[in-house]
């Protein structure tokens, strides 16, 4: 069992004392890196300052181009030998963002995954299939420690190998699947080809999800093709990965664990808060990170606070699906992507010229990237094996640098449609969304 009332049903206002309390921590260890160390003598900030959760807003804003700025120990709060371990973003062209962990942020990581899991319905009784990237991708290590520290039985199947993951279902009994949506359609598919029936020739009765835009309709669907309940979660690793906010067995909006974040919504434009209820940009604030805590972090994820209280009785607050963002990345088979990321790899290319789309589709259900690229007039004289070998040298490069292998398509200089004003780089023609 791993339900803890004591604080996911604590009442709002002695979840506003923790909250205050635990700020004046986070600020008195955040003064010890660099980065904050110059910021809080900038702006003439003490742990002190803060009386309660509204005194948050005396404080800058932390974003992703501060990370970067930063890289690589701009943010550490402890001496090197202190960190055990880090998580960062893809991208080999410019600094990624970094996150790092002590054993205390380890812990209490794991313990909010598994909390989450708990929320959804996993039990100890279960057996835990996890179907995602390892390594620097937070999904792995992630959901395999909260799925461990809730002491279900956890296969680290890792992503891809369709029949060997239905194969571990089958031999292991796995009830209980973390993946990104997109992929749960192939994995029907191969059930098919198999001639099996998910619902009959398999134990699964939980799916969590996560990682890539998704509609609600689509996770019916979901359901109804595996004859199981699948639960939304949402993360993002400048706050851990997974375990910011997950949906309880009501599935009404994901709660988000505020004994661990202190969440504002704002107004991107004006960085003032929003009223309940309405739409803006997510701020997180860690309240229980010792390493690397990060103040008023800009998530660029649009969304809004639920109404009203939920039917499970946990009083931390509800968010609803992410709607969008205020940047231009888009999310790609669980992978977050810049256009400029692509770009990049683009120009290490003699070949190419200087138009390119990026155009994102929809095909049988799962997220599809296809990069159309124009080339120099020179390279049009009708050799093919050329053309192809240019094609499988671009994707490599694409797939080594955003993690996600895109279909290439080579056209003729001037071919691709002009837009007046901004280029438009990105087509996105999938399903309509509400990310996560």
């Amino acid at each position: 069992m791993y339900w803890k009332p004591e604080i996911e049903i604590l009442p709002q206002q002695q979840l506003h004392i923790l909250q205050a309390q635990r700020l004046q921590e986070t600020l008195s260890r955040a003064a010890n890196s660099p980065f904050y160390g110059q910021q809080f003598k900038q702006h003439g900030i003490s742990a002190e300052m803060i009386k309660n959760v509204d005194d948050i807003r005396r404080l800058p804003f932390t974003t992703k181009e501060d990370l970067r700025s930063h890289f690589p120990y701009g943010f550490l709060t402890v001496p090197k030998q202190g960190a055990v371990r880090l998580h960062c973003s893809s991208g080999t062209t410019g600094n990624p963002t970094v996150i790092f962990h002590d054993n205390h942020d380890l812990s209490s990581w794991a313990d909010l995954v598994a909390r989450s899991l708990y929320c959804a319905g996993l039990r100890d009784t279960d057996v835990f299939q996890n179907i995602c990237g390892y390594g620097l991708f937070t999904g792995g290590l992630g959901f395999q420690y909260g799925a461990e520290r809730l002491g279900a039985l956890v296969i680290p199947a890792a992503a891809g190998n369709t029949r060997r993951q239905i194969k571990l279902m089958q031999d292991f009994g796995t009830t209980a699947i973390h993946t990104i949506p997109s992929y749960l359609y192939r994995l029907y598919a191969a059930f098919q080809d198999m001639g099996l029936d998910p619902q009959h020739d398999t134990n699964l009765k939980l799916f969590v999800i996560g990682a890539e835009p998704h509609t609600d309709a689509q996770r019916r669907r979901i359901e109804n093709l595996f004859g199981v309940k699948a639960f939304n979660s949402y993360g993002l690793s400048e706050m851990n990965g997974p375990g910011v906010a997950f949906e309880c067995e009501y599935q009404n909006g994901l709660h988000v664990w505020e004994d661990a974040f202190l969440t504002e919504i704002i107004d991107p434009d004006t960085l003032e808060p929003v009223p309940d209820g309405e739409e803006g940009e997510l701020v997180f604030t860690t309240l229980d990170r010792h390493a690397m805590p990060l103040l008023r972090y800009r998530t660029r994820d649009l969304t809004r606070f639920l109404p009203g209280d939920c039917p499970c009785g946990r009083t931390h607050r509800r968010l609803a699906r992410i709607s969008g963002r205020t940047d231009d990345m888009f999310i790609i088979k669980g992978c977050n992507v810049f256009p400029m990321q692509i770009e990049k790899v683009l120009m290490r290319f003699a070949e190419v010229g200087t138009d390119y789309i990026i155009a994102l589709d929809t095909v049988d259900g799962n997220d599809e990237i296809t990069v159309k690229i124009e080339l120099q007039k020179s390279w049009f004289t009708g050799d093919l094996e050329a053309l192809e070998n240019l094609s499988r040298r671009i994707a490599h490069e694409l797939r080594d640098e955003i993690l996600v292998t895109p279909a290439i398509k080579l056209v003729e200089p001037g071919s691709l449609p002009k837009s007046e004003g901004k280029a438009i780089r990105v087509q996105d023609s999938r399903d309509p969304k509400e990310a996560l």
